[in-house]
């Protein structure tokens, strides 16, 4: 009994070193693959949108501003108060546009790059069963430091996955 013990705690070191790592750098395969490149796109055209909606709005703002400020000694107490009242309702207008815009955006995004994201993680998985990989490493993930000699580079072949997956 002592022996199988004794044999086991020699080989156990040799079955840790026969385990195979993988790593890839997952930014860069997610914005090579075509999903995200049309819907990197499609987000920049609305925040494109939403930002020339808002300069609008803000040239109104500034434009009836500086109106009131020129008429602004010729009108009454009354009118005055209302168009002061009416500038500062399009300035919370412009504040509550500009928040909603920031909120649809980032709603965007993540329904568009959920599917993605999905997408490149079950090539990864693929990979790392084909290949029988115990752990592939995100090198984009800041991880300070990965062993080339220890963990071989993934990238092509999730790649490779990802165009099986067409």
């Amino acid at each position: 009994m002592k022996k199988i013990i004794l044999m086991l705690m020699l080989f156990a070191p040799l079955a840790t070193f026969a385990q195979k790592f993988g790593h890839l750098n997952a930014q860069e395969v997610m914005s090579q693959m075509p999903e995200f490149i049309k819907a990197r796109g499609e987000m920049e055209a609305t925040a494109k949108q939403y930002e020339n909606d808002l300069k609008a709005m803000q040239d109104e703002l500034t434009r009836k501003s500086q109106e009131y400020d020129k008429t602004k000694s010729t009108m009454n107490a009354t009118k005055q108060q209302e168009t002061e009242t009416d500038l500062q309702t399009m300035y919370q207008k412009i504040q509550q546009t500009y928040q909603d815009n920031q909120q649809a955006l980032q709603k965007n995004q993540q329904e568009k790059m959920q599917p993605i994201t999905t997408k490149l993680v079950n090539a990864i998985k693929a990979v790392g069963k084909i290949g029988g990989y115990v752990y592939i490493m995100d090198v984009s993930a800041g991880i300070p430091y990965i062993s080339d000699t220890l963990s071989k580079d993934v990238t092509a072949d999730v790649k490779a996955q990802l165009n099986k997956l067409k």
